[in-house]
């Protein structure tokens, strides 16, 4: 595949009105056969040219980035479009003129040149697993299957747009402990460095044995004083050590056990797990995928190492002949409702009406929890915060007192 080039065109449409534009493309005679493809006469196509020092600017990283939200919003906009009537190679070369995110309007770009050269949609799209995963690729491999792609892209936009909303729900709850954590760190390391220092002059003038817990305060201060570059350094590696131990198959597995067990937060995660689970499960089956793809694809868009061990567990089972529900019922990662749902389902023939109703009931419950968990943890978050710092003033006023004593 050749390298993509920006071009501005001219053209008229079919009434005669002229349209400017940008379009990326190989070289200049396919996008003047995109335009013939699209029903525009083409006037004149240019190749423009990039100028050090524009305005655009891009940062590696950053505008690089493709989130789950711009997936879903290219997914809703794709799927308006087919259902209208307009081609696939007219939707998408829409799509990449409109796409904001830069990134995924040059990676439509290639999408749209495959399927130019004759690619399907999901084999496009398969070119591109860091922005596709496989729930998409295969929904979109069924419609086209089974010509209900128009049908396909919509029941996708609403899973995705689902996902997103219920993840920034999750991530606006947790933004709040985690920024009390990160002020608890930066105000125990500020008085480290610069209030405990101070006191430990006026000590020195008392000529006595301080107190355990305040000579322990002292020595921890001299380090951060004396290893202010260390301690910084010991920020920075466990900070790195943390990302590379969650990125590990083995450290995500121990990090989901403990997520799970802490209290509040780990009720939070095992229904959003449930949520991922049924959606997921359901808008595949409802596609028409077949069930043991559909528990491979679902296993891998679990977010959570039980929850997958589980799915591959009832995996196993549907190989062998066992209804869905035998297997669901070994596993406490999933609550006696779901189990009970999803049999109900398998003797009727809905497993993916069940496991909707399923996610619906999830939803309400995490949306629920989400808006009771600022209330909830703002009390505990200030405990713990005046637990800290006043342990540490306590351990400073030890000898105050012992003077005092003295004294009487």
């Amino acid at each position: 595949m050749g390298t993509l080039e920006t071009y501005a065109y001219k053209a008229r449409d079919q009434g005669g009105r002229v349209l400017n534009g940008v379009v990326e493309a190989e070289s200049q005679q396919l996008v003047v056969e995109r335009l013939r493809t699209m029903g525009y006469i083409p006037v004149s196509v240019t190749k423009k040219k990039t100028k050090f020092g524009s305005n655009e600017i891009h940062i590696p990283g950053l505008t690089d980035r493709i989130g789950a939200k711009d997936i879903a919003v290219f997914s809703r906009q794709f799927a308006t479009m087919i259902n209208a009537g307009l081609t696939l190679l007219k939707a998408l070369t829409i799509l990449v003129g409109q796409t904001e995110n830069q990134a995924l309007s040059k990676v439509l770009a290639q999408v749209r040149t495959e399927i130019e050269r004759g690619s399907s949609l999901s084999a496009a799209l398969a070119k591109h697993p860091k922005v596709f995963d496989h729930l998409f690729i295969a929904m979109i491999r069924s419609g086209e299957s089974g010509g209900v792609l128009d049908d396909v892209l919509m029941r996708l936009s609403s899973t995705l747009e689902k996902q997103v909303e219920i993840r920034r729900k999750i991530k606006s709850a947790m933004t709040y402990p985690i920024a009390v954590m990160v002020l608890v760190v930066l105000i125990l390391t500020a008085m480290m460095i610069f209030v405990i220092p101070t006191f430990k002059k006026i000590f020195a003038t008392l000529h006595g044995t301080l107190p355990l817990p305040t000579r322990i305060l002292l020595d921890v201060s001299q380090i951060f004083v004396s290893w202010i570059w260390l301690v910084v350094l010991f920020y920075i590696g466990a900070i790195y050590a943390f990302v590379r131990f969650r990125r590990s198959k083995r450290g995500r597995e121990i990090l989901d056990k403990l997520t799970l067990k802490i209290p509040i937060f780990g009720r939070l995660a095992h229904k959003y797990a449930i949520v991922r689970f049924s959606r997921t499960l359901a808008a595949l089956l409802r596609s028409g995928v077949p069930i043991l793809n559909s528990l491979t694809i679902t296993a891998e868009a679990a977010g959570n190492v039980r929850v997958v061990n589980a799915i591959s567990d009832m995996e196993v089972g549907v190989r062998q002949g066992e209804p869905l529900a035998r297997r669901m019922a070994l596993h406490e990662i999933f609550p006696p409702m779901v189990t009970q749902m999803v049999s109900v389902g398998e003797e009727t023939g809905g497993v993916d009406e069940m496991l909707d109703k399923v996610g619906e009931f999830y939803e309400s419950e995490v949306e629920t929890m989400v808006a009771s968990l600022s209330s909830l943890l703002e009390p505990i978050l200030i405990v713990v915060l005046g637990s800290v710092v006043g342990s540490m003033v306590i351990a400073l006023y030890l000898p105050m007192f012992n003077v005092i004593k003295l004294i009487h």
